[in-house]
């Protein structure tokens, strides 16, 4: 019978005549890393327009426009409308630049329109819009939403937005509301700030009430601790001395006689100027010292507090 099959030497003339090609071009290499394919691109890439660029933009566009709140109002509708989502980061944008500039009247049209809206509804806004009237000379606006905002959020009102109508009435001498806040910040449990009890006793003194100026001190001290961030920490400062407490040491000790300091001082003053090789000698050992030799007295007014 006849067998269909490739002789010996057939097999061997068809192996001679194929030749592996060893370039790379067109081929596509996945298990191993390896030249791909390019093909051209049917589609063309745009440069994506940041945040920042558009805030600049619509900044420049609305300091070209009058005060009138229609125009400004149009301007904004018209720059939202091709918008898919509210554009809430690019309006905060341009309300910080437009308050680094100043530009008091923008900042208040600009957060009325977001505000209308229905958006940005934060107690953020709400402050830089009772800043922005404040030294727009907008008292009788700024009370209304001090009002409003005080009626609807009593309890979880933050305190500086009290900090600020304290400054804004101290500013203009209004003392009567001054105490009136101050008497709503007591009575919410709000411990005032160190600058809010420096102006209600001032307040006191120019009005004559020494009685009270002096319960105010007694029931709000000074500080003697407060709270920085140095290298990412929180740590526990000791606060430097104040110049009203200066004045208190020098009217306890006005009965000290002044030779006695004057001798005192020419006395360092000599021996400040001889100083000894072996002193030198221990401050530089002191300074060479690693941090975990020195003992932790010198750390007592940096603790560490940690965050809860």
């Amino acid at each position: 019978m006849l067998a269909l099959t490739d002789s010996p030497l057939l097999i061997a003339k068809t192996f001679e005549a194929i030749k592996i090609s060893t370039s790379t071009r067109g081929t596509v290499v996945c298990a191993v890393k390896g030249p791909r394919p390019r093909y051209p691109r049917v589609w063309k890439t745009h440069k994506k327009v940041g945040t920042i660029s558009k805030a600049a933009k619509l900044v420049k566009s609305i300091k070209e426009l009058s005060n009138v709140k229609e125009e400004v109002y149009g301007a904004l509708d018209s720059y939202v409308a091709w918008e898919l989502e509210f554009p809430l980061i690019t309006v905060k944008k341009v309300l910080k630049t437009l308050e680094c500039e100043q530009e008091w009247k923008r900042v208040i049209q600009v957060t009325k329109w977001m505000l209308s809206k229905g958006q940005g509804k934060t107690m953020g806004s709400y402050f830089t819009l009772l800043n922005a009237l404040a030294e727009d000379d907008r008292l009788d606006e700024a009370e209304e939403l001090w009002t409003k905002l005080l009626m609807q959020y009593m309890e979880s009102l933050p305190r500086r937005f009290f900090d600020k109508m304290i400054s804004i009435y101290c500013k203009r001498a209004m003392y009567e509301k001054m105490f009136e806040i101050f008497a709503d910040m007591e009575e919410l449990g709000l411990r005032p700030s160190i600058s809010v009890v420096s102006m209600i006793g001032e307040a006191f003194k120019e009005l004559g009430m020494l009685d009270k100026y002096h319960k105010l001190r007694t029931k709000y001290p000074p500080p003697r601790w407060e709270y920085r961030y140095i290298r990412g920490k929180r740590v526990k400062v000791r606060v430097q001395v104040q110049p009203y407490q200066v004045n208190t040491y020098i009217e306890r000790h006005k009965n000290v006689e002044p030779n006695l300091d004057l001798s005192k001082n020419y006395r360092f003053e000599e021996t400040s100027e001889i100083i000894d090789d072996q002193e030198l000698r221990q401050d530089a050992d002191v300074i060479s010292m690693e941090p975990e030799q020195i003992s932790d007295d010198s750390y007592d007014s940096m603790e560490p507090i940690l965050d809860v």
